[in-house]
């Protein structure tokens, strides 16, 4: 500051500091240097520097003040970048203006706001919370706990609760009488499925109970299973006749008295009997495929190997993932484990499954030509001449037969002996049929040309008879011997053929992943629920061929696609031109190459079976 008087110029700032000294001199007062620094943060204890003590220099006070450590777990971005002078700033900048909050628009004049309606959001939740309860919510005390899926899949349901269903539900299909007491609707929730067993819409006998008992299994397998019924109701019926018939005339009571109390009604039914409903004993999984084998309990391992052979003569000649090969005298039985945990690193199959395979065998067997008026015959899928549902430990003889093929082999499966004593399996009684294509010796081009053209004419005759599609007819599923036989006959729509073999004899096996029509049932598998077999290595024939029939399916495996048995036929041309020796030409070369590209044309074994390059080898019966 400075002011101006007479146009000399007065430092005022210099008076004072002046006046202040004078002061000072006359009073003996310390002398106050003045300098300028920045305002302390109140209540914060000046820090003194220990520096500048141990100095001659002036006694300045550092204005820094303590602060408090920075915590580790802050991000390395801020770690040691903030400072107490920003701190300080903080509450000094300016506030930024919020925002004003926008109010609801003006309702226009004549114009009354309606209220907010929520019917349709009302109507959606009280549906998902009626789905919900349905689902989740247990039962009354009496019928038991019911879930969802196969958590409850091995508890029976009491008899009680199976008759008062079936009398609920025969009230329900009764449309002439009143409903007869509260307590009646109260034991009709959970609401009971039902669907008829054997093609009938109506009649209380043939109601099924909850969908755990159900034929149509959860699993990757599907099938119309009434021929399965038809079995299992043709064997055990007979015995029950009688009880079925009072069990009907019972229901028939209830229906007539159906509007008195329920208490009364009950009573007329006989909870006492066994054999008056169509329980489960026959409908769930295992029974059915004992029932397929027609036993009543299983059988033991040495049991159906001592039918065949003597037990020490055992030989075990194959193995896979799922199961075991041994040759017993002039058969050969195949052991699959089923129900229980792991086989080879790999979850054992389920009695659902080996009942399909089972049924498709047996379907197939009539392709053999017993019956003279077939009009569809062929012998060269391998015959299956037993089934057997066994349980127990692998004899000894099996375990030596095991071991001595570990020993010269080297095994890639587990050590029977690590079986529960309890372990169940399936054992497949099949007509031996000689070895694989992968170990068989081919001797010449004929023999390569035999091969062909009884593959194609089994999978012309099965899929003219059945639909049939064996979908993975790799060369471990074809099996050759040699036998004396000049020629073999088959049946093709009604037309007899004669095959020139040239003393070769070929048996297809193992329809695991098979589809059939036989008539009642479409049995298949569902090969989407298998990804992995689609993710082979590229450039390999067989993983090829899996991912050409996905895009012939549509990954859709229930339907009719004959052209997949086609592109097994392309595989095993492709096997005998890369993977087999034989003495052959130039020109036998050149023929496998063409009858190749033909058979990309044909979309069935139907049409490829009259192709050019079986002409000399087939012959029609006259």
């Amino acid at each position: 500051m400075s002011s101006r008087a007479g146009g000399n110029e007065v430092d005022l700032w210099s008076q004072i500091v002046a006046e202040e000294s004078d002061y000072c001199d006359q009073h003996n007062q310390p002398k106050v240097e003045v300098f300028y620094r920045r305002r302390r943060p109140r209540n914060t204890p000046p820090v003194v520097d220990s520096n500048q003590l141990d100095s001659n220099k002036e006694n300045r006070v550092s204005f820094v003040a303590a602060v408090k450590r920075v915590s580790w777990n802050r991000a390395l971005s801020i770690r040691g970048r903030v400072s107490i002078a920003v701190a300080a700033c903080v509450e000094n900048q300016p506030g930024q203006k919020q925002a004003k909050r926008k109010g609801k628009p003006p309702v226009p004049k004549g114009k009354a706001a309606k209220p907010l309606n929520f019917e349709m959001e009302k109507e959606y939740f009280q549906e998902v919370d009626a789905f919900e309860l349905l689902e989740e919510s247990p039962s009354p005390k009496s019928f038991g706990t019911w879930a969802t899926g196969s958590e409850n899949e091995n508890i029976a349901i009491p008899h009680l609760s199976s008759r008062l269903e079936q009398w609920l539900i025969s009230k329900k299909l009764n449309f002439s009488c009143e409903p007869s007491t509260t307590l009646s609707k109260l034991l009709e929730t959970p609401a009971m499925p039902f669907e008829p067993l054997c093609g009938d819409d109506s009649g209380a006998a043939n109601l099924r109970t909850p969908e755990k008992f159900s034929l149509k299994f959860h699993s990757s397998l599907h099938s119309v299973h009434s021929s399965i019924n038809a079995l299992l109701l043709s064997k055990y019926l007979p015995q029950r006749k009688s009880g079925s018939q009072k069990n009907s005339s019972l229901l028939a009571s209830s229906h007539d008295d159906g509007c008195k109390d329920i208490e009364t009604a009950i009573k007329k039914l006989s909870f006492a009997s066994t054999s008056t409903s169509l329980d489960h004993e026959y409908l769930d999984p295992f029974s059915a495929l004992m029932a397929v084998c027609a036993q009543t309990l299983p059988s033991t391992l040495l049991d159906v190997f001592s039918k065949y052979c003597n037990p020490d003569s055992i030989v075990k000649v194959g193995e896979g993932t799922y199961g075991e090969a041994f040759k017993a005298g002039n058969t050969v039985c195949k052991i699959v484990p089923i129900d229980g945990d792991l086989v080879n690193g790999e979850v054992q199959k389920k009695s659902e499954e080996l009942l399909e395979e089972a049924v498709l065998s047996r379907t197939l067997n009539h392709l053999r030509g017993s019956d003279n008026d077939s009009s569809n015959a062929c012998t060269t899928f391998i015959e299956t001449l037993d089934l057997r549902v066994c349980q127990g430990p692998y004899d000894k003889s099996l375990i030596k037969a095991w071991e001595d093929w570990d020993e010269k082999h080297g095994s890639e499966n587990d050590h029977p002996e690590e079986f529960p004593e309890k372990q169940c399996y399936v054992v497949f009684v099949l007509q031996h049929g000689g070895k694989d294509l992968e170990s068989f010796v081919l001797m010449n081009f004929d023999e390569a040309r035999s091969l062909l053209v009884q593959v194609t004419a089994a999978l012309a005759v099965a899929e003219a008879a059945f639909e049939f599609e064996h979908r993975d007819l790799h060369w471990g599923n074809i099996l050759l011997s040699r036998n004396e036989s000049a020629t073999v006959q088959f049946i093709l729509e009604g037309k007899k053929y004669f095959i020139t073999t040239h003393g070769l004899q070929i048996s297809i096996i193992d329809f695991t992943l098979s589809r059939i029509n036989t008539g009642e049932d479409i049995l298949f598998l569902d090969l989407s629920s298998d990804p992995d077999l689609f993710t082979g290595p590229k450039g390999d024939k067989q993983s090829e061929t899996y991912r050409k029939m996905k895009e012939v399916t549509e990954d859709s495996w229930e339907g009719s696609f004959p052209r997949t048995n086609v592109l097994w036929l392309i595989y095993l041309v492709d096997i005998l031109l890369q993977k087999k020796s034989y003495e052959r030409c130039v020109k036998n070369v050149r023929e496998l190459n063409s009858l190749k590209k033909r058979l990309d044309m044909y979309n069935s074994a139907k049409e490829a079976i009259f192709d050019p390059f079986f002409s000399d080898m087939l012959s029609s019966a006259t």
